[in-house]
């Protein structure tokens, strides 16, 4: 099953489509269950959504919470994916149970809700967390920025980080402060930069002007990464281990505590 489904300009993770498809699905079982029985169930609905999700984010927060005492403000911006959902399921389920036990007219709405949305949120991560068909580092040959070949296969052998990104790609402008930081602090990893469609003096004056001193920035002027790697947004970042095999793959933006949750993967 794919990460991420390309929609327009836009890579959407499957994981939040899930989310999404729970919440909707959640609210209308619910909705349906209380006029059956009389009782409005959508606050309750609510306040558990925000449970789960607040409690999601905490314990992923608590666990890298290191990482976030440099820009506290970072532990809000959650487009970096960071989240632990059995704990926000675990929260969500004792805040429902909790209502219905004061109010029993809630029961049946309530958990109808709430079963509904783990089975959808639950089953999505489940499958996403299945092993597929094994994805190595491709023997795939680009540009180095002073013009010399560079083979990806020549990595294997150590931890590898793979980012696909581009200079006009907001969210890879972002994070690439932290991919830099990462690259100097794990100097037994390969760090690989594969810039999508530009050219060596743009991406090379790019880079100076922001004084970002980066090894093994590579160019891929047709495109061919994101086929070889089989995907379509960015920023895309692929985790492969010692053996050059796939471990983890992140679409959308990384902070240093997504990143720093892959590389344990893959260390």
């Amino acid at each position: 099953m794919p990460n991420a489904i390309q929609i327009g300009p836009l890579a959407l993770p499957v994981s939040l489509l899930f989310m999404l498809v729970a919440v909707a699905a959640a609210t209308s079982i619910g909705k349906w269950s209380g006029r059956r029985v009389g009782v409005d169930v959508e606050p309750i609905l609510f306040w558990t959504l925000v449970v789960g999700v607040v409690v999601a984010r905490l314990a992923f927060v608590l666990q890298f919470s290191t990482t976030y005492q440099a820009s506290p403000l970072a532990v809000l911006d959650i487009r970096d994916g960071g989240w632990r959902p059995l704990a926000g399921f675990a929260a969500a389920w004792l805040f429902a149970l909790g209502r219905q036990f004061k109010k029993p007219m809630l029961r049946k709405p309530l958990l109808a809700a709430v079963i509904v949305a783990t089975a959808i949120w639950g089953g999505g991560i489940l499958a996403l967390s299945l092993p597929s068909e094994e994805q190595k580092l491709p023997t795939l040959e680009l540009a180095s920025l002073e013009g010399a070949p560079v083979d990806l296969a020549q990595f294997e052998g150590r931890p590898t980080v793979v980012n696909l990104w581009a200079t006009w790609c907001p969210p890879c402008v972002r994070e690439m402060p932290v991919l830099r930081e990462a690259q100097a602090a794990h100097p037994a990893m390969n760090f690989v930069f594969i810039n999508q469609g530009e050219s060596a003096q743009r991406v090379g004056g790019w880079l100076a002007a922001r004084n970002l001193l980066l090894r093994n920035v590579l160019l891929d002027t047709k495109g061919q990464a994101l086929t070889a790697f089989n995907q379509r947004g960015l920023p895309t970042t692929l985790f492969f281990d010692a053996k050059g095999r796939l471990v983890s793959t992140r679409t959308g933006e990384l902070s240093a505590a997504s990143l720093a949750e892959k590389l344990e993967s893959i260390d």
